[in-house]
């Protein structure tokens, strides 16, 4: 990401989860702005599973606050400029107060929360213009975030822009993640769902997704056969 940042342009990361291949398997718009983004990490432990059913082995699941906080522990060669987008009225401030606590080698330079009406969407994507961000974090859950930036991300320049779902409420302190051994498991969903009982459709779409994979395995040998 630190090269996407240097070498020009504008970059939508996406971090895939299970949910979201699920869904973009029907929904060719969302599969369009997911094999158009720049870079794509493996979120979620269907995507894990679908990789190893089509011979391709992940190095390991990477969330999008994982990948926030490697992102910015890295540092660059100047403090890197973020603004914050997304969930409720003043969570995306204390993110972002969070953050500047944690990497000193970031500024803060705005946070909006992301229950804007329509008709402010041009006022909040001015107000990031003119900002000027390295990285716009974008949290407005799946598919929304991704579809808002692949809609703004020419208009807004930021070099990288990232869909970062539920990661400022963990910045923020309102939601725990799973212990480490749960993360390392691949069993962080679990976790997720003890917490938040309503994402169990989310974590209904990980059978879809094998069978999906397992199609596409079957496709792909038929096809070598012929």
């Amino acid at each position: 990401m630190l090269e996407l940042i240097h070498s020009g342009g504008v970059h939508q990361v996406v971090t895939l989860n299970g949910a979201m291949l699920a869904r973009a398997s029907g929904d060719p718009g969302l599969r369009e702005t997911v094999n158009s983004a720049s870079l794509a990490t493996a979120d979620g432990a269907g995507v894990l599973l679908a990789g190893r059913i089509l011979g391709v082995r992940f190095p390991e699941r990477v969330p999008g606050v994982d990948l926030v906080a490697h992102l910015f522990a890295r540092g660059a060669d100047r403090p890197l400029r973020v603004f914050l987008l997304g969930a409720r009225p003043g969570v995306a401030a204390a993110a972002g107060a969070a953050l500047a606590k944690q990497h000193r080698s970031i500024a803060v330079v705005g946070a909006d929360h992301g229950y804007f009406a329509a008709g402010a969407e041009a006022a909040v994507a001015d107000r990031i213009r003119r900002a000027s961000p390295d990285v716009l974090l974008v949290a407005m859950g799946f598919p929304k975030q991704e579809e808002w930036i692949a809609a703004h991300r020419d208009s807004l320049g930021v070099p990288v822009a990232i869909g970062v779902g539920g990661t400022f409420d963990v910045l923020a302190g309102l939601s725990r993640r799973a212990p480490r051994w749960m993360q390392r498991a691949g069993l962080e969903w679990v976790y997720r769902l003890v917490q938040e009982p309503h994402r169990w459709r989310t974590a209904a779409t990980i059978p879809l997704v094998v069978w999906l994979a397992v199609k596409e395995r079957i496709a792909g040998r038929a096809g070598a056969a012929r």
